[in-house]
């Protein structure tokens, strides 16, 4: 017996010994890869995906070929897109400051009801959105009191309804969605990685000469951040019938707008008391009802609300950015009425002085 358990496992050692190890098998694939469609040496490496115990690797993109292109065209492709919206903006009807989620349906509302308006959609970051990629904390799933639920269903964005609100199961799928059709309207234009380092503010006839914000300072972000470091790197600027700005709570880029506001005095109250604690109940409501034009010229939506008048933080809640955006594109067309009616009596009172003199 013995004898015979010995010749099994001398017969097993040598089996073993002369069979490929599967890492072996591997290390040698990863280090000879498949060879070109039609090559001599397909049929070896159709031989060796079988003996790896693998399928061969055939896909919809094989023998994949692109249309040819000069790195020039790509240039002129861009640049001459950008520098086109650069001028066509230079003058707009909105400006928004901040895309994140009340920047965001501001554009969205404005899109919806003003289509013949020019809206520049300014966002600091590479990414749009703000803290509306996650629900709150690192978490995914996005909490949305009702009514504001309202604008899921235009949008035809699932939800789970739990009765006086609505969760979206990842925050990213209402975000991406709102941009696609913020994007697609083309009086909507996006210059995302842009900075408002200041505000156009300029004295205004209709106010009897007091001063009214008139537009924006713009630069490309790496360059605002980077202006401590380089002698001179003078800004754009964007003029604008209203600026709506929604740049949400204090932070690096965040309430940028009422900052500048309260260093020109033009704050009511003469300063920027920042939000208050935590009350989830009472903020909302008071972002909303506080949409507002807070000084001539500059509508404030969103978070930023909440340094100015020093009303609750609300935490992971997303209604009020909701519809506290698109409120503001209601105030917004407003302001921009109200101009053109008082821009529209100037005129008639001026000509009709002008017939009076002729006669």
């Amino acid at each position: 017996m013995a004898a015979m358990i010995s010749q099994r496992r001398a017969a097993a050692s040598v089996a073993s010994s002369s069979a490929p190890k599967r890492g072996s098998r591997v290390v040698t694939r990863v280090a000879q890869p498949l060879a070109q469609p039609g090559s001599q040496s397909a049929a070896a490496d159709a031989s060796m995906l079988a003996r790896a115990g693998l399928p061969p690797t055939t896909t919809p993109y094989d023998n994949y070929v692109f249309a040819s292109i000069r790195e020039a065209e790509v240039n002129r492709a861009m640049t001459r897109r950008y520098f086109k919206d650069m001028d066509e903006f230079a003058e707009s009807d909105v400006v928004i400051v901040g895309a994140g989620s009340a920047g965001l349906a501001c554009a969205y509302e404005l899109g919806k009801v003003a289509p013949h308006l020019k809206v520049a959609l300014l966002e600091q970051s590479v990414a749009p959105g703000g803290g509306a990629w996650l629900g709150g904390q690192l978490f995914s799933a996005m909490v949305v009191r009702k009514p504001a639920h309202l604008m899921l269903d235009e949008l035809e964005v699932p939800y789970e309804d739990e009765g006086h609100y609505v969760v979206v199961r990842h925050a990213a799928l209402l975000t991406s969605t709102l941009m696609s059709h913020v994007l697609k309207n083309p009086n909507v234009k996006l210059f995302n990685a842009t900075a408002v380092e200041d505000l156009i503010v300029k004295p205004d006839p209709q106010l009897g000469g007091a001063r009214r914000v008139a537009g924006v300072v713009t630069n490309w972000s790496l360059v605002a951040q980077a202006h401590g470091t380089q002698s001179c790197m003078d800004p754009n600027v964007i003029e604008a019938g209203v600026v709506v700005s929604a740049c949400g709570h204090d932070g690096p880029f965040g309430a940028t707008s009422v900052k500048r506001l309260a260093r020109l005095g033009m704050v009511p109250g003469g300063e920027v008391p920042g939000m208050g604690a935590l009350d989830m109940e009472a903020a909302e409501g008071a972002i909303v009802g506080g949409t507002r034009e807070v000084v001539p010229g500059m509508v404030l939506a969103g978070m930023e609300l909440a340094e100015v008048d020093g009303s609750p933080r609300m935490g992971p809640t997303f209604g009020a950015m909701i519809v506290s955006g698109r409120r503001a594109a209601h105030v917004a067309l407003a302001v921009l009425e109200k101009r053109r009616k008082v821009a529209a009596g100037a005129a008639a009172a001026a000509a009709g002085k002008e017939m009076a003199a002729s006669a």
